[in-house]
């Protein structure tokens, strides 16, 4: 899928603070449709809060978040989720007591929604229906249908982490958040990992913002990277230029290297 240079998420001048800690301060970020962008930096450069934020779990302390050019700054996260703007988390948030297609049907929960009264009258069988077909669907672009009945106790990490994707997947997300896709994975399951986070975009058309640890993965993946350091804008690019940025090597590998 190609970029367009309208961007579908800004952060203007970001800034957070929890008591006299400022954890992001004027940090700036323009993601452009359709794009896979990485947002990377040492521990504690202030990405996981920045998502935070962008996501609805922390109001802004100042700075402005636009998505799709609406000011979005503040909005609760369900707020966000009804307009397409998903986010997962560093662990993944699975029932484990549940099958692989009960996970994902429960996150098909915007577009299945039924009420009490329908579910005494039998009336919302017609949408439980569409939502099981559509978990099914979504199972199966992924390659995972033949694990639909699995406990999802029993999945590999890796299967864990895509089922996660998954159940982002069906709640229809415009953009999707990926805190740490590749966390905890062997070689092999990250590059299973990193093809279906590539199909999501191209075939999906969803935007995807990561962040993520492993650099080969994300040089090998991202169309452009943003680099954070003490909650602030270290450097911005592509692959390319972001990989022979001093401050970039300096940042991550101190300035001895």
């Amino acid at each position: 899928m190609t970029t367009t240079e309208q961007p579908i998420l800004e952060v203007r001048n970001l800034g957070r603070n929890f008591g006299g800690i400022v954890a992001v301060d004027d940090f700036s970020l323009e993601v452009k449709r359709g794009a896979i962008h990485g947002l990377i930096g040492p521990n504690g450069a202030g990405k996981t809060t920045t998502f935070n934020v962008i996501s609805g779990y922390y109001p802004p302390s100042r700075g402005k978040i636009v998505y799709a050019g609406e000011d979005i700054s503040g909005r609760s996260t369900a707020a966000l989720a009804d307009l397409g703007l998903i986010r997962t988390f560093q662990g993944t948030t699975l029932f484990h007591e549940l099958s692989v297609l009960d996970n994902v049907r429960l996150g098909c929960h915007r577009s299945a929604k039924a009420n009490f009264f329908s579910r005494v009258l039998g009336t919302d069988r017609a949408v439980e229906e569409k939502a099981d077909e559509k978990a099914h669907g979504i199972l199966a672009f992924l390659g995972m249908d033949h694990l639909s009945e699995e406990l999802t106790a029993n999945l590999s990490h890796g299967h864990q982490r895509a089922l996660g994707l998954a159940v982002a997947l069906a709640a229809e997300p415009r953009i999707m958040l990926l805190d740490e896709p590749f966390t905890g994975m062997n070689p092999e399951e990250t590059k299973r990992m990193a093809e279906l986070v590539q199909r999501v975009r191209d075939e999906q058309g969803v935007t995807v913002v990561l962040i993520e640890h492993d650099m080969q993965a994300v040089m090998g993946l991202c169309d452009f990277i943003t680099v954070m350091n003490f909650g602030t804008l270290l450097a911005s690019g592509t692959p390319k230029e972001v990989r022979s940025n001093p401050q970039v090597i300096e940042a991550y590998l101190g300035s001895a290297a």
